[in-house]
């Protein structure tokens, strides 16, 4: 039961790292206001269905890899 846990916890651990790097950086932000980023303007419509997908999986995983870490230091 134990060498499971640390599996899946090894497992939810990589995702988790893989989700947040593919995710954009919000500091572009402000950048993108100030220096005239009305280019992007309708392209950002369609990146933000993914943001959201990955903002999601990465919360998903996130709750995951805490439930996994309790379970595997009461084991």
């Amino acid at each position: 039961m134990h060498t499971l846990l640390m599996v899946l916890l090894v497992i939810v651990s990589l995702a988790l790292i893989v989700v947040v790097l593919l995710q954009s950086g919000k500091s572009a932000g402000l950048s993108g206001a100030i220096s005239g980023g009305a280019e992007q303007l309708f392209g950002k419509q369609k990146a933000r269905g993914i943001d959201l997908v990955l903002h999601r999986i990465t919360i998903v995983l996130a709750v995951l890899f805490f439930i996994l870490a309790l379970a595997v230091t009461k084991v």
